[in-house]
């Protein structure tokens, strides 16, 4: 099938930049972490990546049309950014990873990030690290676990296998989440282990307050629902 991806950006002003991506995937968390950044570090957009094979939606924001799939800039981080409002069929996967990684060569980027979630039975809110040349395990072992033994699915195992086709750098991140419900403390942990790799200072406090909200309304329901079952159970007490 013929594939007809393509990045229509501006071009980047940042040089030997680190290039980020998210797409929706396993808690949201890759896809939390990247928009809390545009939000938070008021990132430029850039343009967009455009298939006529992704979904036919359009995002809004406070009323304004936004393409699914976007790509940002920071002069400050010296960061790039692309990331997604929709998931990505493993079909368009492989084409779209490639778009990916050739734009990142093309705009000489040093590294690709890719962020998504992992899900475990343990929950304990870590983050995980993974490469694509041993010789970057050293730029990020002091700050994450090391996903030893594994696979990494969907689009952000994607762009890893092509930056490995490509000799191009990849390093994978994922926060650890259960996977049910969209995760702001994993997505937390994430760009915290992100400060510490690159010595930037994002302040996650609106997400962990966003994450105490939820965790806040899910014990809410959940004793709606016992209260429920009670009441079906022994309805004299009702």
């Amino acid at each position: 099938m013929e594939f007809d991806a393509q990045i229509i950006v501006e071009k980047p002003s940042v040089k030997n930049s680190v290039l980020v991506t998210s797409f929706p995937g396993i808690g949201l968390v890759g896809t939390i972490a990247t928009a809390y950044f545009i939000n938070e570090v008021k990132l430029d957009n850039l343009g967009i990546l455009e298939s006529r094979l992704l979904p036919p939606v359009a995002s809004l924001y406070e009323g304004v049309v936004l393409p699914p799939i976007r790509i940002y800039e920071s002069k400050e981080l010296n960061l790039l950014l692309i990331h997604s409002d929709v998931p990505i069929v493993p079909q368009i996967a492989y084409g779209i990873s490639k778009v990916i990684v050739n734009w990142a060569m093309e705009v000489k980027a040093r590294r690709v990030f890719s962020l998504a979630g992992i899900a475990t039975f343990e929950d304990k809110k870590r983050v995980f690290g993974a490469v694509t040349q041993k010789e970057l395990i050293d730029e990020i072992k002091d700050h994450v676990e090391i996903f030893r033994t594994g696979t990494i699915s969907g689009i952000a195992g994607s762009i890893l296998n092509e930056c490995v086709a490509s000799k191009f750098p990849g390093i994978a991140l994922l926060g650890e989440t259960s996977g049910f419900n969209p995760d702001p403390r994993a997505a937390a942990n994430l760009i915290g282990a992100i400060n510490r790799i690159f010595g930037w200072k994002i302040s996650v406090e609106k997400l962990i307050e966003e994450a105490e909200f939820i965790e806040a309304q899910m014990q809410k329901l959940a004793q709606q629902a016992v209260q429920e079952v009670k009441r079906e159970e022994f309805p004299m007490y009702g």
